[in-house]
C-alpha cells in the first residue's frame, strides 16, 4: 500500500498564550484554534472563523491525500460492513396496550421508519419517516421518540446540527398534523405524563448545560418551569417511574444525585425532593408495589444496594435495606413490572439478570458462554410477566428474547441476520486477564478466526475506554469482523475508569487514581503480545472520545510499543477544558477528573498526565484523530491542537492525522451508512500503519 510523499502537512502556526491559575503557569501555542464564539460554532457550524476554517479544511486535504493509496481499501471495507446489514431490517415490535411499536428500516435508506401495528391486526401505521424528513439535510438525527400513553399522540427530538441542540415536535396521529410550535433549545431529553396531557422536557441553555425542565400542554401551549437547577455542575433529566405514579425530575453528577417527585394524578403540582443531595451519595428511584425501590451507594455500598422507602415519607431516614450491598457484585440497573423485580448484575465483567416476585422469590437468568454481553430492553408494558433480554457474544449475532417470568421460558424473537453470511465456528473468543503493575487483573476480551495463528505474527487491534464507569462488554460487532477476517486479532480491554469488575473498578480509575487506566491499557498490550495474541511492532490502540484520552495518555508512555493510534473525538486536552468553566460539561466533570481551578493537587495531577500537555520528544506512531465540528462533549479544537503538537515535537517520520467532520459532531455522521465510512478509514489507517511500518 503505497503512501503520498509530495503532500506536506499543512503549517500551524504558534501563537503563544500564556495562562496563569493558581500560581502555575503554562503556555499553548495553538490555543487559537478555538474560536472566540464557539458557543455559535456549535449551534451553526458555518460560522466558524475564516482561518480555522482554512486550516481544518487543509488539514481533511492532507490526511485525504496521505490516505489516497487506501481509497480501494475504505470502499471494501465499507461494502463488507454494509453487506453484514440486514438493509430492510426492523426491532422486534413492543406491545403496548392496543398497539405494537417498532423501528423499520428500509432498503437503501439511511434513517429508519417509527410504526405501529394494532395487535390484533389491521395496517402498518408510520409514525415517523426519518428519511423523509432526513433529505437534503447534511445532519439528522432523532435522539428521542415516544407515543403518548393513549396512543394518540407521538414525539421526536432531532438535532439537524450535531451538536445535540434538539427540537422537539409532537404529531397529532389521527390527523397526521404537527400540533404545535416545536420545543427549541431541547437536550432531546422529554417525557409524557401518565394522563398524556403535558409534555415535560429538558432546556439547555446557551453554554450548552441541561438547566431547567418545563412543561407545556402536550397539544400545544405556554412552558411552565417546574425545575431550574441552581449548580452548574449538575446534569437535568425527566422521566416517569414504570408504575406511571410518578413524574420524576432526576439531578446529578458523577458523585452526588437527587430526584424530586411530581405525583401522576396532580401533575401540574410541584416537585417534591425525595431525599436531599448530600455530596458522595447517589441514588436512583423506582417505584413498585406502592413504594419506592431506591438503587443506591449509601452506607459505603460501593457497589450499590437496593432499599425501600414508603410513598409518603421517601427521606433517608425511613430507607430499609432489601438488596444488600455484596462487594465486587455491581447492581447495574432495574426494571419494576406489576408482579415483578427485575434487576441487571455485573459479576467479574460479566452480567447476570435477577428476577424477584411479588412473593420475594428469586431467580437468576443467566449464559455460559466465556465472554458475552446481556442486557435488558426496558419495554412499554407494566402489567406483564415477560420482559425482552438481548444477548451476543464477540462470535454470536445478537438474539433478543421475550423471557416469561412466570415459566422461566426464553422464546426467540430475533436473530441478527448478517445477510452476506456469519459462520460462529469461523471465530473464537477468549477472556484473559493481564496483571496490572499493581497487581490487579484486568479482563480481555479477545476475538481472532479460528484459522489465526497465535504465535505473535498476528497485526492486533487493542480498544479502550476506561472512565464514567462505562462498562465494555464482550459483543457482536459487523465493524470488527473486518479486521479479524484480514487476519487481526481484536481485543477490548476492560480497564479500571470502567465498571466491568464493580464501582470500585471505576473509583480505582478515576480523579487521583486516573493514571491506573493508562498503566492498565498498557499491561494489557504487553500481556497479549506476550501471550502470542499480537507482534509487537503489529500493534494499534483505538479509543473515542474519553478512550482517545486513554489511548492519547497511553502513546505518550509508550509511544515504542505500538503501530498507531486511532483516537476518535478524543478527549486530549484535559487540562484547558477542566480550566475552562463556561464549557457544557466542565463543572459537571470535576468529580471525574478534579478540579485544577481551584484545586492545586487536581491542577498538577492532570497536567501530569493530559495527552495535550505530556507529548515528548520521541517517535511517535502513526497517529490519526477524528472530530467533529458542532461537538460540544469533545470540541473540534482538542484534536486539531494534539496534532498540531505532535507534529512540532514527534521525532519521528510516522504520519500524524486529522480528520475533522465538518458537518457533525460527538457520534459522526447521522446515516447508518455515512457512519461505517467513518469506520471503514479508521480501519484502513490502521491497516496503512502496520503494512507501511514507519522506522521509530
Amino acid at each position: 500500500m503505497s503512501v503520498n510523499h509530495s503532500s506536506a502537512p499543512p503549517p500551524a502556526r504558534k501563537l503563544g498564550k500564556t495562562i496563569e491559575q493558581l500560581g502555575r503557569s503554562r503556555t499553548d501555542d495553538y490555543a487559537w484554534l478555538k474560536d472566540e464564539n464557539w458557543r455559535a460554532v456549535l449551534r451553526d457550524p458555518s460560522v466558524i472563523r475564516a482561518d480555522i476554517k482554512a486550516h481544518l479544511e487543509a488539514e481533511n486535504a492532507y490526511t485525504k491525500a496521505m490516505l489516497a493509496g487506501t481509497e480501494a481499501l475504505q470502499a471494501a471495507l465499507f461494502a463488507e460492513m454494509k453487506g453484514r446489514i440486514k438493509e430492510d431490517d426492523s426491532s422486534v415490535p413492543a406491545p403496548d396496550g392496543p398497539f405494537a411499536y417498532a423501528v423499520r428500516y428500509e432498503t437503501g435508506a439511511q434513517h429508519p421508519r417509527h410504526v405501529r401495528t394494532a395487535r390484533d391486526g389491521g395496517p402498518e401505521t408510520v409514525l415517523l419517516d426519518e428519511e423523509v424528513e432526513a433529505q437534503g439535510k447534511p445532519f439528522y438525527s432523532v435522539n428521542a421518540a415516544a407515543h403518548s400513553p393513549d396512543h394518540a399522540l407521538f414525539a421526536w427530538a432531532v438535532d439537524e446540527q450535531g451538536s445535540e441542540v434538539c427540537r422537539i415536535f409532537v404529531k397529532d396521529l389521527a390527523t397526521g398534523e404537527i400540533v404545535s410550535e416545536p420545543v427549541d433549545s431541547s437536550t432531546g431529553d422529554f417525557c409524557f405524563s401518565p394522563c398524556s396531557q403535558w409534555l415535560f422536557w429538558t432546556w439547555r441553555d446557551e453554554e450548552g448545560r441541561p438547566a431547567k425542565i418545563f412543561r407545556r400542554p402536550a397539544r400545544g401551549g405556554d412552558d411552565a418551569l417546574v425545575y431550574e437547577e441552581p449548580d452548574d455542575g449538575f446534569f437535568l433529566g425527566v422521566g416517569v417511574v414504570a408504575s406511571d405514579a410518578f413524574i420524576v425530575v432526576g439531578a446529578g453528577n458523577q458523585e452526588t444525585s437527587e430526584a424530586w417527585l411530581i405525583p401522576a394524578s396532580d401533575p401540574t403540582a410541584a416537585p417534591v425532593v425525595l431525599a436531599p443531595r448530600e455530596t458522595g451519595v447517589r441514588y436512583e428511584v423506582e417505584h413498585w408495589r406502592g413504594q419506592f425501590v431506591i438503587r443506591t451507594n449509601v452506607d459505603g455500598a460501593v457497589d450499590w444496594k437496593l432499599v425501600t422507602a414508603p410513598e409518603a415519607t421517601p427521606g433517608r431516614a425511613h430507607w430499609k435495606d432489601w438488596v444488600a450491598h455484596e462487594p465486587g457484585r455491581l447492581i447495574a440497573g432495574t426494571l419494576a413490572f406489576k408482579d415483578w423485580f427485575v434487576r441487571l448484575d455485573r459479576v467479574d465483567a460479566l452480567n447476570r439478570i435477577v428476577v424477584t416476585s411479588a412473593s420475594g422469590e428469586e431467580h437468576t437468568v443467566a449464559f455460559e458462554e466465556e465472554a458475552y454481553a446481556l442486557g435488558l430492553e426496558p419495554g412499554l408494558e407494566y402489567d406483564t410477566r415477560s420482559f425482552r433480554l438481548i444477548y451476543n457474544s464477540p462470535t454470536t449475532p445478537r438474539q433478543w428474547f421475550d423471557y416469561d417470568m412466570a415459566t422461566r421460558e426464553r422464546t426467540l424473537r430475533k436473530t441478527q441476520e448478517i445477510p452476506s453470511g456469519h459462520d460462529p465456528a469461523a471465530y473464537v473468543t477468549r477472556r484473559l486477564d493481564a496483571v496490572a503493575p499493581d497487581g490487579e487483573r484486568v479482563p480481555i476480551f479477545v476475538l481472532a478466526r479460528a484459522d489465526t495463528p497465535l504465535d505473535g505474527s498476528a497485526p492486533l487491534m487493542l480498544y479502550g475506554y476506561g472512565s464514567y464507569g462505562h462498562a465494555l462488554d464482550a459483543s457482536f460487532s459487523i465493524r470488527n469482523l473486518s479486521l479479524v477476517d484480514r487476519g487481526w486479532v481484536w481485543a477490548t480491554a476492560c480497564v479500571r475508569g470502567g465498571s466491568e469488575k464493580g464501582w470500585g473498578w471505576f473509583l480505582d480509575g478515576r480523579k487521583f487514581k486516573k493514571t491506573n487506566t493508562f498503566t492498565d491499557f498498557v499491561a494489557c498490550a504487553e500481556h497479549l503480545v506476550a501471550e502470542g495474541y499480537g507482534a509487537r511492532d503489529k500493534v494499534v490502540i483505538y479509543g473515542g472520545s474519553a478512550g482517545g484520552m486513554l489511548v492519547g495518555a497511553t502513546a505518550n508512555l509508550r509511544p515504542d510499543l505500538f503501530a498507531g493510534v486511532i483516537g476518535a473525538v478524543p478527549f486530549v486536552d484535559v487540562l484547558n477544558t477542566m480550566s475552562d468553566v463556561d464549557l457544557p460539561l466542565t463543572p459537571p466533570e470535576w468529580p471525574e477528573w478534579g478540579d485544577p481551578t481551584s484545586d492545586p493537587a487536581a491542577y498538577d495531577y492532570i497536567a501530569a498526565y493530559s495527552p495535550y500537555d505530556n507529548i515528548k520528544a520521541e517517535p511517535y506512531p502513526a497517529i490519526l484523530a477524528t472530530g467533529g465540528l458542532s461537538d460540544p462533549r469533545v470540541t473540534y479544537w482538542e484534536p486539531a491542537k494534539w496534532v498540531a503538537r505532535l507534529r512540532e515535537v514527534t521525532t519521528g517520520d510516522a504520519p500524524v492525522l486529522l480528520k475533522m467532520n465538518m458537518e457533525a459532531g460527538h457520534g459522526g455522521a447521522s446515516g447508518r451508512f455515512d457512519f461505517l465510512k467513518e469506520i471503514a478509514l479508521d480501519y484502513a489507517f490502521a491497516i496503512w500503519a502496520v503494512e507501511r511500518g514507519w522506522t521509530r
